[in-house]
């Protein structure tokens, strides 16, 4: 079997994005216009177009609201996994605020697609260095996977020196989890992040094609990410400080396009499937 990657959605709307948190809070959310389902749907008939299946980290919010969307998703074979419930940043909650709507917004999937959730992503990978007792809170709700950690320097996110592929990761308080970091590339001794949303649409794809080959040679998957909303160029801009702005609407009209390009140079598959080729698997975790 040819060496097969995991395709990710983060599953949250236009005006959800952390970087507007300032701008929109999230009272203020059921005042602005709907556009995840008509654009998640776009990347449902896309996938089937290209014949493969992917993880979508929904937003519990959207779920709640979309009841069709996350059943449309199941229904076509993809993998529902969780990006929690209100797109809050992690290091910015508290433990007891997390833990309830991590749990929250797990059940609220579960009981629309009656099928365990295993997987976790927190908004804009927010497990850092400062917030990694999230991990224990994980585990100890049933999650099975975690997709949060980018092992690269950032001013939002970012855990340097954490690795770089998929493994077991003991929590601190001695729960165990499967890590699968955001993917990153290699360049002399800087790691460059490749996994995909804004980056995907600031570099050439030249260079994302080769930063993901560069991993792929080493026998090892990447995971790679977007949001619905990427592919969405005539979404209404919000007013924010330019290094924002810049950041979400970079290059939205060219993201189609060169998702079309990645899914022919690529072989994907959900981020479980991924797993389960590496030979983790659910009895792989162990609760203290």
């Amino acid at each position: 079997m040819s060496l097969r990657n995991a395709l990710t959605v983060d599953v949250e709307d236009y005006f959800q994005v952390s970087a507007f948190a300032d701008n929109i809070h999230q009272h203020e959310w059921d005042a602005h216009p709907l556009r995840v389902n008509k654009n998640t749907f776009r990347l449902l008939d896309l996938f089937d177009e290209y014949q493969l299946k992917a993880t979508f980290f929904i937003l519990g919010w959207v779920a709640e609201r979309d009841k069709s969307l996350v059943h449309e998703i199941a229904d076509r074979g993809h993998e529902v996994a969780s990006h929690g419930y209100s797109h809050q940043l992690v290091y910015n909650q508290t433990p007891d605020t997390f833990r309830q709507e991590t749990v929250r917004a797990k059940s609220i999937l579960e009981d629309i697609i009656q099928q365990p959730v295993r997987g976790y992503r927190a908004a804009s990978y927010s497990i850092t260095e400062k917030s990694q007792w999230a991990l224990d809170i994980l585990a100890e709700s049933g999650f099975v996977y975690d997709s949060s950690i980018f092992p690269v320097r950032h001013d939002r996110y970012g855990m340097p020196g954490a690795p770089e592929h998929p493994y077991r990761l003991e929590t601190p308080a001695g729960n165990s989890i499967i890590e699968f970091p955001l993917s990153v590339a290699k360049i002399i001794n800087y790691h460059l992040p490749i996994a995909g949303g804004g980056y995907f649409r600031l570099y050439p794809y030249w260079l994302s094609r080769m930063g993901l080959r560069q991993i792929n040679r080493q026998q090892k998957p990447f995971i790679f990410y977007l949001h619905p909303w990427e592919i969405d160029p005539e979404q209404p801009r919000i007013s924010a400080g330019w290094l924002s702005r810049f950041r979400h609407y970079n290059n939205l009209d060219k993201c189609e396009p060169r998702l079309k390009n990645l899914m022919t140079d690529f072989q994907f598959t959900t981020t479980w499937d991924v797993l389960s080729d590496l030979g983790f698997n659910d009895t792989s975790i162990r609760s203290k």
